[in-house]
């Protein structure tokens, strides 16, 4: 692939965006010349892969373990103590403007995106009692930067004048994989620690965005940290604005892409695991499940770094011995909580939509669900009450469940006092471990979206992209990124593809992130 940038024809509003083209190739496969391709899992880089190949008009199978599509963007349904039918989900998910690819996806259904609204603000609190904003920051690095430096009360300009500049510099330019050759060797609190930041800017600045990989950062690659700064700040004019579904995930994303794939000729099949990808002699692989074993020519291993471990495991056929080994090797981040409290009386009227908190021993964020999805504020209006979701990432492993969901109550109310006199009219706690982990030093054994065999791809936000993506759109962009890889093995084009820039903004910027570079290597 190609990659160039193009005002006219960018999405989004940052001008410095740029375009991957892939190869050229026939616009779909002629009919009665459609090649079968399984695609195991539906979550969001399932999905992204399955929805391209069938739109080329490969015959695409779709085998999901759960009853529902999304990943871990799914939800069921559940039923109150007050009778009502909600829908209970993984919680809150900021789906960034510079997702361009998952947005991309997304469009398919909803070419307007209408059923994403707008958030005016990423509001961050230190339990010390400041809080910083973004709405108010422009968007535009390096004033983005400025304005931070200016609005913030955690971090000021004296604050800017005590960091080791030397140390920073590597933010300037931050460029894929050149970041993870320079710093997946260093953890994310080791190199906070080199820039000196203040210790409330560091709290509410860097940690807010290395726990959004349900990590650690002391054990977090500082590679993941600087590209996150790089993707949402210092890099990509989007900012940090975003936008949220405005009713749960399945209703407003999921049915209508498993309807538009169906409508495609796709061969949806929900609550179907797959447990073994057998390979054969010609090429391509007989998927095994409960009802059997079907021939393939083609799979996409679309997988959480659970399932794909399993899957890998039980399908001795598949890879080398080293990629089998790297596959083994992946790693789950620590557990992490989603509680989610229906209350009986509303939270004050100027509370955000969303908040996220620092300093508040494991509440991560909280959520008022009624400020912007139509089931929470449906609920909220009969009831007179509010819908409010708790996060607390990377909880410790040893930690008693009941121990940390009440605790994550404790403390909204220490957050929203109002909330202390509000009875729980019901609560749903989802605990999951599930998402990949990036320790220090393991990029060099992340496995790649190609594998050792032409017919078989790797997708998911856990497999290594050379493109600055991260978490969603990570996963968005190796599922388009996987299809297209099968596709221009058959003489078929892909799917053209966005990205923030992919190395600082400025040709000043980017000589001072070189200068750092030549003497940290001297």
């Amino acid at each position: 692939m190609t990659a160039r940038r193009t005002a006219a024809a960018r999405r989004g509003r940052d001008r410095k965006a740029e375009v991957v083209v892939p190869p050229p190739g026939t616009d779909r496969f002629p009919r009665g010349d459609e090649p079968s391709v399984a695609v195991i899992g539906g979550g969001i880089a399932g999905l992204a892969a399955a929805t391209l190949l069938a739109e080329r008009r490969a015959r695409v199978t779709l085998y999901e373990r759960e009853d529902t599509l999304g990943g871990r963007l799914s939800g069921h349904h559940t039923r109150l103590a007050d009778g009502s039918r909600v829908t209970m989900t993984r919680g809150f998910h900021a789906f960034f403007r510079q997702y361009y690819n998952l947005r991309g996806l997304l469009r398919r259904t909803d070419p307007a995106l209408a059923r994403l609204t707008a958030l005016p603000d990423y509001p961050l609190r230190h339990s010390g009692g400041l809080t910083d904003s973004f709405a108010r920051v422009p968007r535009t690095p390096p004033f983005s930067a400025l304005g931070f430096v200016a609005l913030s009360p955690t971090f000021g300009w004296r604050d800017l004048a005590a960091m080791d500049a030397r140390a920073a510099l590597p933010l300037l330019d931050v460029r894929v994989p050149a970041v993870y050759e320079r710093f997946d060797e260093v953890t994310a609190t080791d190199f906070l620690e080199r820039v000196r930041f203040p210790e409330a800017a560091h709290h509410l600045a860097f940690e807010v965005f290395s726990r959004s990989f349900f990590a650690d950062p002391r054990e977090l690659s500082a590679a993941e940290l600087l590209l996150m700064f790089h993707i949402y700040f210092l890099g990509s004019a989007e900012g940090l604005l975003f936008d949220v579904p405005d009713e749960p995930f399945p209703q407003a994303l999921w049915e209508p892409l498993g309807d538009y794939l169906q409508r495609l000729g796709a061969d949806v099949r929900t609550g179907t695991p797959v447990h073994e990808v057998l390979p054969g002699d010609g090429g391509g692989a007989r998927v095994r499940t409960d009802s059997g074993a079907q021939r393939h020519q083609a799979v996409v291993l679309a997988l959480d770094t659970g399932g794909l471990r399993r899957v890998v495991d039980a399908s001795p056929g598949l890879g080398t011995s080293a990629w089998r080994d790297d596959i083994a090797a992946l790693r789950t981040a620590p557990p992490f909580l989603v509680s989610r409290l229906w209350l009986d009386r509303p939270v004050r009227s100027d509370r955000p939509a969303f908040l996220g908190t620092s300093g508040y021993d494991g509440l991560d964020n909280i959520s008022v669900l009624e400020r912007y999805e139509g089931e929470a504020a449906r609920w909220a209006a009969r009831s007179g009450g509010s819908v409010v979701e708790l996060h607390a990432y990377a909880v410790d492993p040893s930690a008693e469940p009941k121990d940390v969901q009440d605790r994550l109550v404790d403390r909204l109310r220490r957050v929203y006092p109002e909330t202390g006199e509000a009875r729980v009219v019901d609560a749903r706690h989802e605990w999951r471990s599930d998402c990949p982990l990036f320790p220090v030093g393991s990029h060099r054994r992340r496995p790649a979206v190609r594998t050792p065999h032409g017919w078989l791809t790797l997708a998911g936000d856990g497999i290594r992209c050379d493109l600055p993506v991260a978490l969603m759109e990570r996963a968005a962009t190796t599922g388009f990124l996987a299809a297209n890889a099968l596709l221009g093995g058959w003489g078929v084009r892909g799917q053209v593809l966005w990205t923030v820039p992919r190395a600082g903004r400025s040709p000043v910027l980017r000589a001072l992130g070189a200068l750092a570079g030549r003497r940290g290597s001297s």
